[in-house]
Formats: structure tokens, C-alpha cells, sequence
């Protein structure tokens, strides 16, 4: 990946550097010649200015031909090393000129072109076999009463322009390819670094056990690959979770089916079957550990599942009515003297049977640790974006020590009698508080006993599988 990155910001950057000077050579190649036209031009004009004034400047007389007129300007007129003046007079020129001193008399393309641009006054380029393309331009010249033309010839020479540009280009070509080369340096670093995170990533992939799994990778930033970061952080959270989870539920089934299962083992070993009346008894014992097995193991179940996505249901509730149907059906858990706190009327966001569940729970609890007509009384409230749900009672309430413990799995405080739980319900309020976004806690009452609370949001948040990554 680090490779291709870095190829392909060179290709780009060789793609970008090769039309730039492509184009840089286009746009200086065409004003040479615009330039090379300029200087022609200008060269025609002062001989058409000097054509106008038609007075020889060496008798102060009018010129008496087209001959004496132009060897006159050649003679006044020194060209550039680039340029080359010759007079053509009569589609031919005019004697004197050496052959020798200027490659292009006597070259038939060459003469073919004057007498073409000579009526038309214009100008060509063309490709001399010894100096390379070159820059033809032709001004007539005629006197009344002499059918025959004569005609300046300009030829700007354009192998030194072009050979400048070109040196000028392969300087160019030079700085170019060092320039392309520290891009692929840049490049090549700068993408290592960016992809820095996925190689932690792969190792960190690597060190990750089944008996490990708090390794994280390291976050900073704020690209897509620190997003990325971020998600795969979370992700490991949540796998980190679910393994937790399920260790936890191993472990919990194992420590607490250990001993039932020993009852029924030792029972079945010690069972004299041909004793009617010890088979019935035996039989009454064993269905009874069965029931609590079963009992355990849906609440295992439950707190195993409290982990996952789907342990919710979120609805709107209205506040009141679920606590008037909370005190209504709590009624038949025991003899009390039940009470409705009352509950604001607003809605709010929850699983109402999860809810329902996790008060009935304390609402049990209660009633275990109360006499016939105490009271246990059931209210809600609203602030500041949070509602509290409780359970108050008039029983002995819970010694400070024990109100965090009470919380936890398998985690019990004075057990009354013929009190069978194992120390889940509570485990099983706090979990559901917890899914919620909420919490779960115990507290004095303000008339004596204890006061469950669950704390819960008010709006429950939308769900979202991953963080938005941003823009780049």
C-alpha cells in the first residue's frame, strides 16, 4: 500500500510536471515566432518608409529603378546575425548577391517561395536543409512605367531561438525529474506515516488472544484513519465485553450449578429404589433443585443477554401511567400496605416491560424484608433531563457496607429466612438501569427502610453502529 501510494503521487505529480512543460514549450515556441514576425515586420516597415521617400540618399535624387532603390537599403542596412536581406528583381535576384556568402540563393525551394509570396507580399516558414526552419517574408517594390517587380527578401533565421528554448527545457527536464524524485522521498515518508495506525493495527490483530483482548491502538489525529482508529478501538470494546460476558457466564453457571448438581448426583447414588415412600421423597427433592436450576440459569441467561444490542426495546412511556400500572400489579406480590407516590405526566424513552421487570424485582425484594402492613410505596420524578423510578419501604433498610454489594452478581446482604434467591435480582434492576443509560442505587428512606432507585435519561440516544468519519 505504502508503494502504490507513493507510485501513484509520483505518476501524478510526472504526469503534472510533463504537461506543464509541454505546455510552457508550446507557449515559448509560438512567441519565437511571433517575436521572429515582430522583427521581420519591423525591418519591412523602414523599408517601405524609405520606398515612400524615394530619394537616393548618396545624390539627393529620386531613385531611377527598383535595382538602385534596394541596393541602396542593403547597402544602409546591416541584418542581425540571424536575419539575411536579399533583392530579388524580376523573379530573379539581383546580380552582386554571392551565392557563397548566403545559403539560400540558388536553392530552388527557396526561389520558388519568393516568387509565390512576392505578389501577395506575405510570409512562410520553411526548413532550410543547413539552417533549419526559418522565417520568409517578402515586400514588393514597383515603378510607374516598369512592368517588372522587384522585392525585399527578410529571412529570420529561428535554430537560435529554438536551441535557447531548448536549453532552457532540458533545464527544466532536469530540475523536474529532482523534483520528482524529493516527491517520491516526501511521499514515500509521508505515507508511511499515514499508514502507521494500519500496521499498528495488523500487530495489535496479532497479539490479540482469546486470553487477551485489551489491546488498543493508539488514537491521535483527526483523518480517516484516526476514525478508523476509533472504530476499531470500539469494536474491540465491544468484543472485549461479549468475551467478559461470556467468561463471567461460565463462570457464574459453573460455581452455582456445581452444587445442585451435586445434590442430585448424591441423591441418585444413595437411592434405595425399592423403597416406594424414599423414591417419592427423593423425586420431590430432585424437581424441586431442578425448578431452581432452571430458575438460575434464566437469570444467567437474562444478565448474559444484558450486553447485547437487542436487550432493549426502546418505546415512548407515559411516566404516570406506568407507575400507577407498576403499583396495580405489585399489589399481588405480598400483604402490604402498597402507596403511590405519584409520577409527573410527561413521556419518556424505555422499554416499558424491561422497566416493569426491574421494579417488580425491588418491589419483591421489599416485600421480602418487610412484615404484613408495612409500607412499600412506588413514585417517579423529573429533572433536568433525567427521571428517577423508586421503591421505598418502612423494613430494616441496608446497612451502608452492604449497599454497593448488594449490586453485584451473586452478591447478597441478610438473608431472611426461607429467602431461596441466589443474588441475582439485583445484578439483573442494575443491568437493566444500565442499558438504559442509567444507573441503580439504594438509599435510606426518608420515614425509615430502604429506597431503591433507578435513574434514567430522560431521551434515550439513536442508536449508531459506527462514529461519522470526516471530511478530507
Amino acid at each position: 500500500m505504502r508503494t502504490r501510494i507513493a507510485l501513484a503521487v509520483a505518476l501524478l505529480v510526472a504526469l503534472a510536471l510533463t504537461g506543464s512543460g509541454a505546455i510552457v514549450y508550446l507557449i515559448e515556441h509560438d512567441r519565437n515566432r511571433e517575436q521572429a514576425r515582430g522583427e521581420v515586420d519591423q525591418e519591412l516597415e523602414e523599408f517601405i518608409r524609405f520606398q515612400d521617400d524615394g530619394v537616393d540618399p548618396r545624390t539627393g535624387e529620386p531613385f531611377e529603378g527598383v535595382v538602385p532603390l534596394l541596393q541602396v537599403f542593403l547597402d544602409r542596412n546591416v541584418p542581425s546575425p540571424s536575419e539575411a536581406f536579399l533583392a530579388w528583381y524580376d523573379d530573379e535576384p539581383i546580380p552582386g548577391q554571392d551565392p557563397g556568402d548566403d545559403a539560400y540563393l540558388g536553392d530552388p525551394e527557396f526561389d520558388r517561395i519568393v516568387e509565390e509570396l512576392t505578389p501577395t507580399n506575405g510570409s512562410r516558414l520553411w526548413t532550410s536543409p543547413s539552417d533549419g526552419e526559418v522565417l520568409i517574408a517578402v515586400q514588393s517594390v514597383q515603378f510607374e512605367g516598369d512592368d517588372r517587380v522587384g522585392a525585399l527578401v527578410v529571412v529570420q533565421e529561428l535554430s537560435e531561438r529554438d536551441a535557447l528554448l531548448n536549453e532552457t527545457m532540458r533545464t527544466y527536464a532536469i530540475v523536474a525529474f529532482l523534483s520528482l524524485l524529493l516527491v517520491l522521498v516526501i511521499g514515500w515518508w509521508q505515507s508511511g506515516r499515514l499508514l502507521a495506525p494500519l500496521r499498528t493495527l495488523r500487530s495489535t490483530a496479532e497479539r490479540i488472544g482469546a486470553t487477551d483482548l485489551s489491546q488498543r491502538l493508539p488514537v491521535s489525529g483527526h483523518d480517516d484513519i484516526t476514525a478508523l482508529t476509533r472504530t476499531v478501538n470500539g469494536m474491540l470494546d465491544r468484543l472485549e465485553s461479549a468475551f467478559i460476558s461470556q467468561k463471567r457466564f461460565l463462570d457464574d453457571a459453573g460455581h452455582e450449578l456445581r452444587t445442585p448438581l451435586t445434590v442430585l448426583s448424591g441423591h441418585l447414588e444413595l437411592l434405595d429404589a425399592s423403597s416406594p415412600e424414599e423414591v417419592e421423597a427423593t423425586r420431590d427433592l430432585l424437581l424441586d433443585e431442578v425448578d431452581r436450576m432452571a430458575r438460575l440459569t434464566r437469570d444467567l441467561i437474562l444478565l448474559a443477554k444484558s450486553d447485547r444490542p437487542d436487550f432493549l426495546r426502546i418505546g415512548r412511556v407515559d411516566l404516570d401511567e406506568l407507575v400507577e400500572d407498576l403499583v396495580a400489579k405489585a399489589r399481588g406480590l405480598g400483604d402490604r400496605h402498597w402507596q403511590y407516590d405519584g409520577a409527573p405526566a410527561i413521556g419518556i424513552d424505555m422499554d416499558r416491560q424491561r422497566i416493569t421487570q426491574a421494579v417488580l424485582q425491588l418491589a419483591d425484594n421489599a416485600v421480602k424484608h418487610t412484615q404484613e402492613g408495612d409500607e412499600i410505596a412506588i413514585g417517579a420524578d423529573s429533572a433536568a433531563g433525567l427521571v428517577t423510578i423508586w421503591v421505598r419501604d418502612t423494613g430494616t433498610g441496608v446497612p451502608p457496607a452492604d449497599r454497593e454489594h448488594i449490586f453485584e452478581r451473586f452478591g447478597r446482604g441478610a438473608v431472611r429466612e426461607n429467602d431461596e434467591g441466589f443474588g441475582l435480582g439485583l445484578s439483573i434492576v442494575r443491568a437493566i438501569a444500565v442499558g438504559h443509560g442509567g444507573t441503580a442505587h439504594v438509599e435510606d428512606a426518608p420515614s425509615g427502610g430502604a429506597r431503591f432507585v433507578l435513574t434514567l435519561p430522560l431521551r434515550q440516544p439513536r442508536p449508531k453502529e459506527t462514529e461519522p468519519w470526516p471530511a478530507s
